[in-house]
């Protein structure tokens, strides 16, 4: 009896086994079926694949740098391994402490003021029922999207020069005090937020437009029904609507915080702001691009995107359990 048992089992694993192999076999099948059925699909997809692979994937090998004193002429292979010597200098160094810091002020100023304005103006917008004047409006709002950072610099070199700016002109007749904006370490980084706040506002109202009108008209309708005057339907209807896409592009600004723009603050950069306006992006221009210090400016890049990973997790995972959105 013993033996038939054993065979009895033996022939139970063989059946388990023979099923799992064509549950296996008629899943490789239907997936090689549903591939060849969307073929058009996957070699469209092709290239936004190999672009990933050749801009993204490929150049973080170069992020061993940071652990090297890094030599063109020796290359990664042969430069001598430091260990973590520069990611230590960073965060014991003030001068990284100062730039770190500088960096997250921006940042956050960008999420206190630039993060609702387009949030605000497209809310604005959606009121407007006249459709031509609507459209219009919003054509002006998109043009400053367009223009450069010089040309925006030279903008408000028009307006805010101590010479010949023209709030000046207005501040000398109205027989009150000259103030050097451009220049000056206490409005740097208001000019900076609020040019580009004028810059990127109407552009930006694209997303949250495009979300305010799938919200469904009934809604409204309902809402009125119940007695619900314009505040209230804003605040049971469009900012529910709102919500979904208002949590990803913050959840995506969280994990984006050290990444305040580089071309924007550049440009308004100068010696006398330093103290208060030198981010990493441009410290680290000025180190890689001007002076050579690859390492160091490497292991400040590979710093800004594993902080920004944490907060982007952290803060995934806090938006998930709070408000029932998140990025994945």
């Amino acid at each position: 009896m013993k033996r038939e048992g054993a065979s009895g089992v033996t022939l139970d694993r063989q059946q388990i086994t023979a099923a799992a192999s064509s549950r296996r076999q008629s899943k490789d099948i239907s997936f090689i079926r549903f591939v060849r059925k969307n073929k058009a699909l996957y070699l469209m997809l092709l290239p936004a694949i190999l672009y990933f692979i050749v801009f993204k994937y490929v150049p973080m090998a170069g992020s061993v740098i940071a652990f090297k004193d890094y030599n063109i002429f020796d290359g990664f292979a042969k430069s001598p391994w430091v260990g973590l010597q520069w990611f230590e200098m960073m965060f014991t160094n003030p001068v990284y402490i100062r730039l770190f810091k500088n960096t997250l002020i921006i940042s956050l100023y960008q999420i206190l003021f630039s993060f609702p304005a387009p949030i605000i103006l497209a809310c604005l917008l959606n009121e407007v029922r006249q459709v031509a004047f609507k459209r219009s409006i919003q054509t002006i709002l998109y043009l400053p999207h367009f223009l450069s950072w010089t040309l925006v610099y030279g903008l408000a070199y028009m307006l805010l020069s101590e010479q010949s700016g023209l709030v000046n002109h207005v501040l000398a007749n109205l027989d009150m005090p000259i103030v050097n904006f451009l220049q000056s370490n206490e409005t740097f980084r208001s000019v900076v937020i609020g040019s580009g706040i004028w810059k990127e506002m109407g552009w930006s109202t694209i997303i949250f437009l495009a979300a305010l009108a799938g919200i469904n008209p009934s809604l409204y309708e309902a809402a009125k029904i119940d007695g619900a005057g314009r505040w209230k339907q804003f605040q049971y209807v469009t900012f529910p609507g709102l919500l979904p896409a208002l949590v990803i592009l913050l959840l995506l600004k969280i994990g984006n915080v050290l990444d305040v723009g580089f071309e924007q603050v550049y440009i308004f950069l100068s010696p006398i702001t330093y103290q208060v306006g030198e981010i990493l992006d441009t410290y680290s221009y000025r180190l890689g691009i001007q002076n050579g210090q690859f390492s160091i400016t490497t292991a400040i890049g590979l710093s800004k995107s594993v902080i920004g990973l944490i907060l982007l997790v952290a803060a995934n995972k806090l938006s998930k359990s709070i408000t029932g959105e998140s990025l994945y």
